[in-house]
């Protein structure tokens, strides 16, 4: 697409194991556009959130990106100077947490850590900042805001904290927001007020959104495409409709069927037996296959092909080729 703000090309991030060096994201690769919301799906411990250090260049060491591009508008990332790298994050391209107490710091006043987030990209006198922090409070629903700039994290709320960050996010006016699993430690009335918020700052600013989750429901909510991730790799992606409705892979239907209001009133949530393999246990074909009730012969040896399950919605399933309404 010609808007395209974030482009990640074969991504490959690892770490060191007993058997050596394994890719922990392996050949990753997907795009998002300006003004869309493109959800990053799967089990704790898939590569989710490494996917998006990898894009901030901020794996923690010893990992390392091997491998890949990763463009955010014209440039790529990985080839930046540490310097320039910098000012592109938290410039260009802002990264909220899942929990924002670790992000903030607990001894320094909020509107002192958004003033300088400002400071830090736009040339602006102490005074303009503070006026500038204080709209980013009313901006992001923070009543009293005036008051709330002089107050230290651990006196505001679970949802306020969550507040504050987006507004720390956003002090850059940045192209593109990632943001990692933004309402897990929230209750779900407050979850639902800062989904609302996301949605509403992405159409006033037309920001890119990754959003990073293993929350389908959510998923359902903001999401405009889908890309649901397993093992290191991307297993299935298309529009949200489309792999709501019809997933290709079956995994994502493992997924949908763990959720209250998917399956049938009165019927059991059924599960995904075991878990999410170490790196050091994938094999060379589909890394799903232990845990797959269709898997077949070739699951557990060869890679999975590519399948068109329908228009933009693919699949990479052995039992999806299988099936007659695959187009590999």
């Amino acid at each position: 697409m010609s808007d395209t703000v974030l482009d990640v090309g074969d991504l490959r991030t690892s770490f060191p194991s007993a058997e050596g060096r394994v890719d922990v994201v392996d050949r990753v690769s997907f795009d998002v556009g300006a003004g869309e919301t493109v959800a990053l799906v799967g089990e704790s411990g898939c590569g989710k959130s490494m996917t998006a250090l990898s894009i901030m260049r901020l794996v923690p060491k010893p990992g390392r990106v091997e491998g890949g591009s990763i463009r955010v508008g014209a440039r790529d990332v990985r080839t930046l100077p540490v310097a320039e790298m910098r000012r592109v994050r938290g410039g260009d391209v802002s990264m909220i947490f899942q929990e924002p107490m670790t992000s903030l710091n607990p001894v320094q006043r909020c509107g002192r850590q958004i003033v300088e987030a400002i400071r830090l990209h736009h040339p602006e006198s102490s005074e303009e900042a503070r006026r500038r922090a204080r709209d980013l409070f009313g901006e992001v629903g923070i009543p009293d805001a005036e008051a709330r700039l002089d107050a230290y994290p651990h006196q505001l709320s679970g949802g306020m904290r969550q507040r504050v960050m987006i507004a720390m996010a956003l002090a850059s006016r940045p192209k593109l927001l990632i943001a990692d699993e933004p309402t897990t430690a929230l209750d779900v009335t407050i979850q639902a007020q800062i989904l609302e918020l996301l949605r509403t700052l992405q159409r006033e600013h037309r920001m890119a959104v990754l959003l990073i989750t293993h929350d389908l429901g959510i998923v359902n909510e903001i999401a405009d495409r889908v890309l649901v991730m397993y093992a290191g790799r991307i297993i299935e992606e298309g529009g949200r409709r489309d792999v709501l409705a019809r997933p290709g892979h079956p995994y994502t239907r493992g997924l949908l069927r763990s959720l209250p209001g998917v399956v049938e009133r009165g019927a059991r949530l059924e599960e995904i037996a075991g878990v999410v393999p170490r790196p050091s246990e994938w094999g060379a074909g589909c890394r799903f296959t232990n845990r797959c009730p269709l898997a077949f012969d070739p699951c557990a040896g060869t890679e999975a092909p590519r399948v068109e399950v329908g228009a933009r919605h693919v699949a990479w399933c052995h039992a999806a080729a299988r099936d007659e309404g695959g187009r590999s």
